[in-house]
């Protein structure tokens, strides 16, 4: 199975900003406790090839480790030494593209308008992050189908637990959840990773509802 279809099949991303080196594997652990398999770790983190590099030895064939806002190819290929498994970016950057190819990397790169989503397929990314997806909402997904329906999507940016399947019944392969899933200035106590694992698991049993 491909990466994208593994994507595809887990539907969600927890997107995780600003995580610390003590913070990173219970986060994880919670969210993986929870059902949410997919993250993304975002490059402006610091010290992120560290977190990425604890995060994949740990959760080696449990989760899928991604690295997030990657700007350019130098940024990608320490990530990707680190460990990523995928890259996501919030733009199109052919030459991270580029990269990510030579290394057999799946690539997710930003895009908004129809130029764009097509100008990032054409370039050889893997998957395309429609990003803000909130500005236009799931009917704009499903407007993308008619054309753009050979492109695997996923939507970033304002997704809920209440609106997230609205955007797969769309067209959306997946989601990118950031704070409304997982913010780790809020975790502090044991019961706030508690509080982690069962929204965790809301998201997943509210996305379950979707092969029902």
């Amino acid at each position: 199975m491909s990466l994208v279809d593994t994507i595809s099949n887990h539907k969600i991303i927890a997107v995780i900003r600003h995580a610390e080196e003590a913070t990173i594997l219970p986060i994880l652990s919670a969210l993986n406790e929870g059902g949410v398999k997919a993250v993304e770790i975002t490059a402006e983190t610091p010290q992120v090839a560290k977190l990425i590099e604890k995060a994949a030895l740990e959760f080696k064939g449990e989760m899928l480790i991604g690295a997030g806002t990657v700007l350019d190819p130098e940024t990608a290929r320490t990530v990707l030494l680190a460990g990523a498994q995928f890259i996501v970016s919030p733009t199109v950057n052919p030459e991270t593209i580029k990269l990510t190819n030579r290394y057999g990397i799946l690539n997710i790169s930003g895009a908004l308008t129809p130029t764009e989503i097509l100008t990032a397929y054409e370039s050889g990314t893997d998957m395309v992050k429609v990003f803000p997806a909130d500005v236009f909402g799931p009917g704009y997904i499903k407007n993308l189908q008619g054309p753009l329906g050979h492109i695997p999507v996923v939507v970033t940016g304002g997704v809920t637990i209440d609106n997230m399947n609205d955007f797969i019944r769309n067209g959306s392969k997946a989601v990118g959840i950031g704070s409304n899933l997982v913010n780790p200035a809020r975790l502090k106590t044991e019961a706030d990773y508690e509080e982690l694992k069962n929204i965790a698991a809301a998201y997943r049993k509210k996305v379950n509802e979707l092969s029902s």
